[in-house]
């Protein structure tokens, strides 16, 4: 698969975490020459302006669900003739489209929903119980192998982060911050009391971010965290445009989230983080950061009785208990903070 001096297309996947971790496949790309362009949903773009190998973003005037047919054409026949390759990262059968209908000779991406006909070089999915990391699931698409080591970067310009911290009153390293959301739901969220009692806990102030689905979560941590101790809580989530919640992670002193797109950000920085896993596994989506530590009751060989049922992948806890994210406690955060 080497095309070493290609115009190329990247199709983005739709989510922050899944963006970050194709940062790896981008970095082996342009290493071989080729100019990369990445087609990206408005909420993932600025992800791929954090990556210096990126040569430019074209954001997708697409919503969630549905084929949205004549938008597709419509920026097909803008782009038609701009590039020799495409790679298709998310599976879907819509996302195939866009270069197909834009003539793109060659278009690279795994099998999936019926892409036999839209993609010229096809890579089979990985077994259910057999698919690697994403980051390397990603990179294999470059069609290089030995994968285990890659590691997502991001890099923001330093006048834009002194910008972000300017506009949002902070200072570099004078806060912490917690990403208590995910957005898959709630059998991968940590107990918002256990946020509250970790933040009253801390010497900085903590930074809750998040999207403005998520304020009335960051509220609750908060108002409880700032009653015992005023201003241990700074409240953002929904406050905030992805770029300045981007800047706000790459200068803060350290993470604590739950696994979810802002724990991959965090990985990305090199900022110093503690990721808490319930339902979902870090065998498959780890914050890969030598400065990371994850936390799941799975692989903790003390914990008693032993979390059969994880990970269950569920939105919810099938079983009613969410043992496993409310047994871990906030002194343990503070502990897996300072080690």
């Amino acid at each position: 698969m080497q095309n070493n001096s290609g115009r190329t297309l990247i199709v983005a996947p739709q989510w922050i975490g899944d963006a970050v971790m194709t940062e790896p496949l981008l970095r082996r790309l342009h290493a071989r020459g080729e100019q990369l362009t990445v087609g990206a949903l408005p909420w993932v773009a600025p992800v791929y302006r954090a990556m210096p190998q990126v040569h430019g973003v074209i954001e997708f005037p697409f919503a969630h669900g549905g084929l949205q047919l004549k938008g597709r054409r419509a920026l097909a026949k803008r782009i038609a003739g701009q590039f020799d390759t495409a790679y298709v990262l998310p599976n879907s059968l819509k996302s195939a489209l866009l270069p197909l209908l834009a003539g793109i000779p060659k278009r690279v991406g795994y099998l999936g929903e019926a892409r036999i006909g839209l993609l010229t070089h096809r890579l089979k999915n990985p077994a259910k119980g057999q698919r690697p990391p994403m980051v390397a699931f990603y990179s294999a698409l470059s069609g290089d192998t030995d994968l285990d080591a890659d590691r997502p970067q991001l890099q923001m310009p330093a006048a834009e982060v002194a910008q972000a911290l300017a506009e949002l009153g902070l200072a570099r390293g004078g806060y912490d911050v917690f990403a208590p959301g995910a957005e898959y739901g709630p059998a991968k969220r940590w107990p918002a009391a256990h946020f509250s009692e970790l933040a009253q806990s801390l010497a900085l102030p903590v930074v809750l971010l998040g999207s403005g689905k998520e304020a009335a979560l960051c509220e609750e941590i908060a108002s409880a965290a700032n009653a015992v101790r005023p201003g241990a809580c700074i409240n953002l989530a929904g406050k905030t445009t992805l770029v300045q919640a981007l800047c706000a992670i790459a200068a803060a002193r350290q993470v604590v989230s739950n696994d979810s797109g802002l724990m991959h950000v965090a990985a990305a920085f090199g900022v110093p983080q503690v990721a808490i896993f319930g339902s979902s596994s870090p065998l498959h989506t780890p914050p890969l950061s030598a400065k990371a530590t994850v936390l799941w009751l799975k692989n903790d060989a003390a914990y008693q009785p032993p979390l059969d049922c994880a990970p269950c992948f569920e939105r919810e806890c099938p079983l009613g208990h969410t043992r496993c994210l409310n047994d871990i406690s906030a002194a343990r955060v503070l502990a897996a903070l300072a080690s």
